[in-house]
């Protein structure tokens, strides 16, 4: 079992992922990064840039050139995920740890998670099972992102604000590997925090974003406006309670009312959804591993989730109509 992450390959070094892997080229780590277009040209002859801080990284658009690594970091938007999946294998061995630092819900939520649901796979997010073949799932740990980042340019990555990642083991147990990588990870500056059950940190992150995020791509509002029109905001509860109820037929219950969420939402000012910023820049959205898989986990559990299909249904056609889904 690795515990030694001196080897660190990043895939999708977008705003997260050039964020990542800049911070643990900091900390000492040799930062490999597979990459393509401008983004690779850029790596190639500049290196990384977070902030005033530039790295020198080792950069290809085949992983084959890359090699193993120890730890590889997986940030691309999850509509990619299959493709860059199926190119990602000369970068993991046998003992690799394959971190997935991505929004929504994984394709490897349901593995070593127990109960009725033990394994299950997800249409939604990996319906041929291409992902789950491409990378095995004892490689795998989870990461919950805190923080917003974004793209200056290819290469150049700037930090706003957040600093926050929980890791956890799908079966939630308390690995060498999982200790030892939430120890590098502080190390290089993170607020880590290593998870007893990481599948509830993806679920609370999901319950705020699975709404806001679509509702800002229909509408191009930021978070404030959202929340600041009575109706939509009582949407965006009505939604919310069907997740909670689904969560807690799943085994991951949440504590809160959608109205504590939202004053936690709102303190954030006005800001763009990731998925605001992916509409305006003409990229494919992160549908399905935010909504869809929700409406998949209602007919799984025997929930309703009317609202949940009325925010799917016109997301989707709005996506359809603009060529991003």
């Amino acid at each position: 079992m690795n515990t030694d992450f001196s080897r660190v390959g990043i895939v999708g070094c977008g705003a997260i992922g050039g964020w990542i892997g800049a911070k643990l080229a900091d900390a000492g780590c040799t930062v490999n990064v597979l990459a393509r277009g401008a983004t690779l040209k850029t790596l190639q002859t500049q290196g990384l840039r977070l902030g005033a801080t530039q790295h020198a990284v080792a950069a290809s658009a085949q992983a084959s050139d890359l090699g193993v690594q120890d730890l590889v970091v997986v940030a691309v938007k999850a509509p990619a995920l299959a493709e860059v999946a199926s190119q990602m294998g000369p970068l993991i061995g046998p003992d690799t740890v394959v971190l997935t630092a991505m929004n929504g819900v994984p394709w490897w939520f349901f593995q070593s998670f127990g109960g009725t649901w033990e394994g299950h796979q997800l249409h939604a997010v990996d319906p041929n099972g291409e992902i789950a073949a491409s990378i095995p799932a004892k490689n795998v740990i989870g990461c919950v992102v805190h923080a917003s980042c974004s793209v200056d340019a290819p290469g150049v990555i700037r930090h706003h604000f957040g600093n926050g990642l929980i890791i956890g083991e799908p079966s939630g147990q308390a690995t060498p590997r999982v200790q030892a990588l939430g120890e590098l990870l502080t190390r290089a500056g993170f607020a880590t925090t290593v998870s007893a059950q990481i599948q509830k940190d993806v679920w609370y992150k999901l319950w705020g974003n699975m709404t806001v995020n679509p509702i800002s791509a229909l509408t191009g509002a930021t978070t404030d406006l959202i929340l600041g029109d009575p109706l939509v905001r009582e949407f965006v509860s009505r939604v919310m309670l069907e997740a909670k109820e689904i969560g807690a037929h799943i085994g991951i219950p949440i504590a809160q009312e959608p109205e504590d969420r939202h004053q936690v939402t709102i303190k954030l000012g006005a800001f763009k959804t990731s998925m605001l910023q992916d509409v305006e820049a003409g990229k494919a959205i992160e549908l399905d591993a935010l909504v869809t898989v929700v409406k998949e986990l209602g007919t799984l559990t025997g929930v309703a989730t009317p609202f949940t299909d009325a925010l799917l249904g016109l997301s989707r056609l709005q996506a359809r109509v603009r060529g991003l889904y």
